[in-house]
């Protein structure tokens, strides 16, 4: 028995078909690959910078399509915010100075934003930032800060004297950092404010929700592959235990939730991509939908495997743990509800 793991069907230019392939075959021979090895080996730190400052040129397509290979292989959560923040940067200043080092991998960069942190420190009117960032995805190791605020978009340094880091390693083996600010007006380089800042908020916004639903559903999809082989080659009462009915029914159940969040995220992404109108019910639509399928193709793997299924012998239970973190870090289903009937009305 066997499940098709392709890729999310996007539509793809030569480039971007030769940046997913590359990556697959990468993480074929490097399981479990750290920043550097995305950095030197694959240049993945330029995929969001623009061409002119040395890097891929790349949208909420390429982010997403490199994030679903990445998810399997538990690499993708700094990556992610990475990709985000240089993505702001380039929007905002194109030709900013710090670009090609972040092109490069020689500096890290993490953005500050409602999707990417539990709670956002204050910004006042003359630019003074304060408070506490907490669970900053990709910021324990972050050189470079972006902030993305509805009143203004800020770029920072990692200054110990004003940015006081402490780590936190999550549930599901990702790190993450709480950030204590102290910045006064004038030590944060602004990027824009007013209505600006706010659309560069919401767009930062909605490339991590895009960008952890697909790697969401590059998880869901391996665990559903998981699951098949092991119904093929599990015997009880002298036969395989895919032949049994009820478990046929549940993987039938698991690849119809991983259908639905898989052409719900390819929505949502081409949303985001083409900056449509319906971007932002398109986006909370599919968090809504990963969310739920991220737990019922959870579930129903561990159920198939048995007690086998979260042990540290399998990637299953790293890969589950991984799909619940996502789904939690999406934010409250309530939220996405009401997003969608307020803009879909």
């Amino acid at each position: 028995m066997t499940y098709d793991i392709a890729a999310l069907d996007l539509p793809l230019r030569d480039e971007q078909q030769m940046l997913r392939d590359s990556v697959q075959r990468f993480l074929a021979d490097n399981a479990r690959p750290g920043w550097r090895d995305l950095v030197e080996s694959l240049g993945l730190a330029g995929v969001a910078v623009p061409e002119a400052c040395g890097g891929f040129g790349g949208g909420a397509i390429d982010i997403a399509l490199v994030m679903a290979e990445l998810g399997p292989a538990l690499a993708g959560a700094d990556w992610l915010s990475h990709a985000a923040a240089t993505a702001l940067l380039g929007r905002a200043a194109p030709d900013h100075l710090a670009l090609p080092d972040l092109a490069a991998g020689e500096r890290r960069a993490a953005i500050l934003c409602r999707a990417s942190t539990a709670t956002m420190p204050i910004v006042d009117a003359g630019g003074a930032v304060r408070g506490t960032a907490t669970l900053v995805a990709g910021g324990a190791e972050a050189d470079l800060f972006i902030l993305a605020d509805d009143d203004a978009a800020l770029l920072f340094a990692a200054d110990r004297d004003k940015v006081e880091q402490r780590h936190r390693i999550m549930h599901d083996g990702s790190v993450t950092a709480d950030l204590c600010l102290t910045l006064k007006a004038g030590e944060g380089e602004v990027l824009a404010t007013g209505a600006a800042a706010r659309a560069l908020a919401e767009l930062a916004n909605d490339v991590i929700l895009v960008g952890r639903c697909a790697e969401a559903v590059g998880l869901i999809r391996h665990m559903i592959a998981a699951s098949a082989d092991y119904l093929g080659q599990r015997q009880q009462f002298g036969r395989t235990i895919g032949t049994f009915q009820a478990l046929r029914h549940r993987a039938a159940d698991m690849q119809l939730a991983a259908m639905k969040a898989a052409a719900l995220t390819e929505a949502a992404i081409m949303a985001v991509d083409q900056d449509r109108a319906d971007r932002a019910a398109a986006v909370s639509a599919a968090c809504v939908e990963v969310a739920d399928a991220a737990r019922v193709v959870g579930e129903g793997a561990v159920q198939i495997h048995g007690a086998m299924g979260l042990t540290e012998e399998l990637s299953l239970g790293a890969h589950f743990k991984r799909a619940l973190a996502i789904a939690a870090a999406m934010g409250p289903r309530a939220e996405h509800l009401a997003r969608f009937a307020e803009v879909a009305a």
